[in-house]
This record gives C-alpha cells, structure tokens and sequence, in this order.
C-alpha cells in the first residue's frame, strides 16, 4: 500500500486518538450509569459550544476555534491519564505530565498540524481568550448536568461538598456569566434534593 508520509502521520494520529474512548472519567452517564469516556465528553462538549455559543460573554467567538479546542482539549490524557477534579492531587506534576504527551501526541502529526494542535491546546489551558473562556465553562457545565441528571451519582460515591463544587465550576463565569447562574442554580438545587452534600 503506498501513501505519502503526510497521510500516513495523519492516519496514524487518527488511530491513536482512539485510545481516548478507553480514558474513563468520574461522571457516569444518564440511562445506565456507566462511566462515561474522555472521547465522549469531548463529543458532547462540542454540541454545547455549537448550541449555547451565544450565551458566551463575548458576543462573537469563532465557534469552529471553540470546538476545535474542546476535541482536542482531553487528548494529552490518553498518555496523561483523568484525574477526578475534587480529588488532591500534585498540579505541577499533572501540568508536566500533559506537556510531555502533547509532545508525544500531537508530534505524531505533520509539522504545521502539530503546531496548530499544540497552540490550540496551550490556548485552551490559559484561559485567556473569549475562545478558550467559553470552551472552559462548558467543560465544567457538561459534568455538572451528568452530575445532576444521575442524582449526584459521582459526587454521593466520592463525598463531594458543595463548596467544591463552587469552588472547581466559578471560573464557568468568565466565559458565560448567564451559564454559571444556572449552574449556580443547578448546585444549589442538587443540595436541596439530596445529590450534592452542603457545606
């Protein structure tokens, strides 16, 4: 079978990424409370960036940017691993970690893709533009609508406290002020019915 290298780097990046369906996260889903992969959650944030763009703080974001950086956002993870966010964890060494698989990773891609890839990924990670704001918010969003629709299923099983929550999801508000009052909402109200321990 002949190829040229471009495709053949390409092909190979596409084969790899298939280990992110294995990547098992905290958060189970809705029907039958299996836990939920990194390859979905990635798929499900990108339907939110396409159907709740307008609700960003900033009137106009590059929605294709956006759902770019959410796809790819999880991918250092598959040599990286999920960390359940409420657990105490070394930051630095998750922070050196994922460096060295978006290395490994995206490297695997022609030159001009690795970088694009790499920078959308840095960009992600900072935070600092409406883009990555936004992408930010609804990756704490998605969770905690899996969170409420299973009854506080992750958040019963590890004991999780209100003021955590807050404390992980108020960055939600710098990319989307109307979608952390929501959250804000959907917290409190997971509380009163039981799923989410106060305090």
């Amino acid at each position: 079978m002949e190829v040229s290298e471009r495709l053949l780097q390409q092909l190979n990046f596409l084969t790899e990424i298939d280990e992110l369906k294995q990547i098992m996260r905290q958060t189970v889903l809705l029907k039958d409370f299996r836990q939920e992969n990194d390859a979905e959650h990635s798929w499900h944030l990108a339907m939110m960036v396409i159907l709740l763009s307008g609700y960003s703080n900033d009137n106009e974001i590059d929605v294709l940017r956006t759902v770019k950086m959410v796809l790819i956002h999880d991918i250092v993870e598959i040599d990286a691993g999920d960390t359940f966010c409420y657990d105490v964890h070394d930051c630095e060494q998750k922070v050196a970690k994922e460096k060295e698989a978006a290395n490994r990773i995206f490297g695997m891609l022609p030159k001009e893709q690795a970088d694009k890839f790499r920078l959308l990924w840095e960009e992600f990670e900072r935070r600092e533009t409406p883009e990555a704001r936004f992408a930010a918010a609804v990756d704490r969003l998605q969770p905690l609508l899996l969170n409420y629709n299973t009854r506080g299923r992750a958040w019963r099983k590890h004991g999780v406290k209100r003021s955590q929550v807050i404390e992980r999801n108020m960055h939600i508000e710098k990319g989307s002020v109307e979608l952390w009052d929501f959250a804000k909402q959907l917290i409190d109200e997971s509380v009163r019915k039981g799923y989410l321990l106060d305090g």
